[in-house]
């Protein structure tokens, strides 16, 4: 399930690209397939981090790649180990929200990324994620959750503010925004309630099968109630000068 619309992204040969906080390794995935596209992924999570080592390797056994090169390592945001202007793309998509310090890990993932080349963030959308809250304290306030919500201005102003200029903007995962409201109501870790179970059901057949009408129900709801919002931004040329 992919919360970055890869076609808004230049994926050329030779393009090097870092998904910070790559969790299992979703959009490692998608950008690994792209021909002649190298990826890095990090993630605090070892286990994370090791799922999405072990994808790109077997993609890489069964020639599901494009032929660049893969690594993926056990990081934290905000004190990423590598040069700056390292990466033509920067994919941060739902991290920002975990993170006490994200002041510092936007300046990092600016850093890192080459003078005019593209930086996507995606976090959870206000509304939605703000009914969650409401719905449910332990949700709120589970060790490792969400310990904020962004309004777009704040974060289109935070990450204009470390460098980068929003140039574009999409929403993603309508449908999943009820499955979540359900949860927080039945218990954020219940998965054994029916309204639960049988919604999980219609998630997963929806995102093996794709079919038409769920596509055209996701893009009808998403200005109102997408689970995520996407930003799409360029680095300045002059950052650093």
């Amino acid at each position: 399930m992919l919360t970055v619309d890869f076609n808004k992204l230049d994926l050329i040969p030779g393009t090097k690209v870092l998904d910070a906080g790559c969790g299992d390794g979703r959009h490692l995935r998608k950008a690994f397939r792209a021909k002649g596209v190298s990826v890095v992924g990090i993630d605090l999570k070892k286990d994370d981090a090791l799922k999405a080592h072990n994808t790109t390797k077997t993609m890489r056994h069964e020639g599901e790649d494009g032929g660049g090169a893969a690594l993926v390592m056990v990081s934290d945001v905000t004190k990423l180990p590598f040069t700056d202007a390292s990466f033509d793309i920067v994919i941060c998509s739902e991290v920002l929200e975990h993170i006490p310090d994200h002041n510092t890990a936007v300046k990092e993932i600016i850093r890192v990324l080459k003078p005019g080349k593209s930086l996507v963030v995606s976090v959870p959308r206000y509304l939605p994620e703000r009914i969650c809250w409401a719905l449910s304290e332990a949700y709120h306030n589970e060790e490792g959750g969400h310990i904020r919500i962004y309004r777009k201005n704040e974060l289109i102003s935070l990450l204009e503010g470390a460098g980068a200029t929003c140039i574009d903007m999409g929403w993603a995962h309508a449908l999943h925004s009820p499955y979540w409201w359900i949860k927080c109501m039945a218990g954020h870790k219940n998965d054994k309630a029916l309204p639960i179970k049988l919604y999980h059901k219609f998630l997963v057949w929806d995102i093996m099968h794709k079919p038409l009408f769920t596509r055209a129900l996701d893009r009808l709801l998403n200005p109102l109630i997408a689970k995520s919002i996407v930003l799409y931004l360029k680095k300045g040329d002059s950052y650093g000068t």
